[in-house]
């Protein structure tokens, strides 16, 4: 999966499809994260005050990682819809 966010909305319906790809619920990353149902909900809704420590616990949950690229280049997730 290759996946751009540019806005704290796009990288939370990216999360949202990792974890759904996976048959996953959002009680399953909390229970592999020790975070409230509410804290995933609220990430993947694209709460732009969620943590970063919270972001990148969900984010190794799912073995997901970060890439810092210059824009463009990769498929955006408006794209995906």
């Amino acid at each position: 999966m290759d996946l751009s966010a540019r806005t704290a909305e796009q990288l939370g319906e990216a999360i949202r499809r990792a974890r759904k790809a996976r048959g996953w619920t959002q009680g399953d990353i909390s229970a592999r994260t020790n975070l409230r149902v509410a804290t995933i909900s609220s990430l993947e809704n694209g709460d732009a005050g969620t943590k970063l420590a919270t972001l990148l616990a969900v984010m190794a949950a799912l073995g997901l990682e970060f890439r810092l690229v210059e824009r463009g280049g990769s498929v955006e997730i408006e794209d995906i819809f």
